[in-house]
């Protein structure tokens, strides 16, 4: 692991970080290729890209539900205990997250508000293939259903000979999925982005995945909404000399075994805790059946940051601004409130991140790479959308349509003037309807310019010379 060390009120900065940042250009051209083309061609080039990426391509991309409905059989009975208490403890979390309309009258009876209103449809990608992630479904399908989500389908490539897991499949009939279709990859963002003869179009596409996944959501943004776009997944822990250096050296791990390009940071104002915590990990990943992947994490993407004070270590946890962060301090609960920047905040020595992974309630699709400055971790509000409610009385109206005026004439937009100006003259004329409206316009257009229609002087800033 590469180490930084920042003296007194010294800040860590971007730069110090080395991230890779963007997606490279070769992968999104390749990524807008096969959308394109699966725009163009649909269900066809949607075969061609499975076949030729994962090896198999099933006679029909949706997954019988009566095989969806059979998952939960097929599974071991210990695994789907713990699936349906990851799925109880999920929901109740994002019950809490679910938003409401509201209204208010203001004393002249004018109404405001907005009103709540879930999608029509989403699709949630789920990575399959070498890997499965159960998991996944469950944190991508529950907030869209709590928000009331009409259509949710999943969109996860098959394995090499051609199945899905039980696993994958048990999840999607807990988490209550309404249709499964094997296909993964690019190509499958394509399709649910604008629809195949097959797979339906849908409103938005959240979840994981490689890549050309990412770069597939980055093209379709727009045209469909989409959740983030995920980088590698990290971890920081932030620890003090409280903290066990077995127990840091794991969490590490833990992240570091997903991917070789996961990153994994370690901050501390204890100078003597890196060491002790890279011989453990050096033990540890020895033992490891991932120990490949683990070690790649760890020389290549791993970062100690040792900084002089507690407060400039938590100042520079700020800058990574990580997707999931621990807090190995004693008395870490108070610094809580210092932290800016974290997709997940896991507070304490007991709170293990593998935790949030699975069952503890919390989001597992969290922003990454830095992007926890200003998006959050996926939610129910994700599958909501808001719309304004504007309902005015005449009383109303004449107490703000002279304001409105006066701005529209500010920007010379006359039929803005104009729109206002007319209902203030019918709503001085005590009209009930607009039955009358005709009459009122021939002989009111004047109200709606008050004002000269020369333009203001536009006042020279100091020392403007232009």
């Amino acid at each position: 692991m590469r180490r930084i060390t920042l003296a007194a009120g010294q800040a860590l900065t971007q730069a110090d970080l080395n991230r890779s940042g963007a997606l490279p250009r070769e992968v999104m051209e390749s990524a807008a290729g096969i959308v394109d083309d699966v725009r163009e061609r649909g269900d066809a080039a949607v075969r061609e890209y499975c076949q030729r990426f994962d090896g198999a391509c099933p006679s029909e991309f949706r997954v019988p539900q009566e095989l969806v409905d059979a998952a939960p059989g097929m599974v071991d009975a210990e695994f789907l205990s713990s699936l349906r208490r990851a799925y109880r403890q999920i929901r109740e979390f994002h019950e809490r997250q679910r938003e409401n309309s509201w209204f208010e009258t203001r004393p002249d009876g004018t109404i405001l508000g907005v009103k709540v209103t879930p999608l029509d449809s989403v699709a949630i990608y789920v990575p399959g293939g070498r890997a499965q992630y159960p998991s996944t479904v469950l944190m991508d399908a529950i907030p869209a259903k709590v928000a009331g989500v009409r259509r949710v389908i999943m969109v996860t490539p098959p394995q090499h000979d051609g199945t899905l897991s039980a696993y994958t499949l048990a999840a999607a009939s807990v988490a209550g999925v309404d249709e499964v279709y094997a296909v993964g990859g690019a190509q499958a963002i394509g399709a649910v982005a604008y629809g195949t003869e097959s797979i339906p179009r849908v409103d938005k596409v959240v979840g994981p995945g490689n890549a050309y996944v990412a770069a597939a959501k980055r093209h379709v943004s727009g045209d469909v909404g989409i959740d983030m776009i995920a980088g590698p997944s990290e971890v920081c822990v932030l620890a003090d000399a409280s903290a066990d250096p077995v127990v840091v050296a794991a969490d590490l791990m833990a992240q570091a075994e997903h991917d070789p390009m996961a990153s994994c940071y370690l901050v501390t104002c204890d100078p003597s805790l890196p060491d002790r915590v890279l011989d453990a990990a050096e033990r540890l990943v020895s033992q490891s059946p991932r120990e490949k992947i683990t070690r790649a994490s760890l020389d290549d993407r791993g970062v100690v940051v040792v900084a002089a004070t507690l407060a400039d270590a938590v100042e520079a946890v700020n800058v990574v601004a990580p997707e999931h962060l621990e807090l190995h301090c004693e008395d870490a609960m108070s610094l809580l409130g210092s932290v800016r920047n974290a997709g997940a905040i896991f507070v304490g020595a007991w709170s293990s991140e593998p935790l949030g992974d699975y069952v503890a309630g919390p989001d597992h699709t969290l922003p990454t790479g830095g992007t926890a400055r200003f998006s959050n971790p996926l939610g129910v509000y994700d599958f909501q959308k808001r719309s304004s409610v504007i309902s005015y009385t005449p009383q109303g109206l004449l107490a703000d349509a002279p304001a409105v005026q006066a701005m529209a004439q500010a920007e010379g937009l006359w039929a803005h003037a104009l729109s206002a100006g007319l209902r203030v003259k019918l709503a001085e004329q005590g009209e009930k309807d607009f039955a009358n409206a005709a009459a009122a316009c021939e002989n009111a257009a004047h109200t709606a310019w008050p004002h000269t229609l020369d333009a203001p002087g536009v006042p020279k800033l100091p020392g403007y010379e232009g």
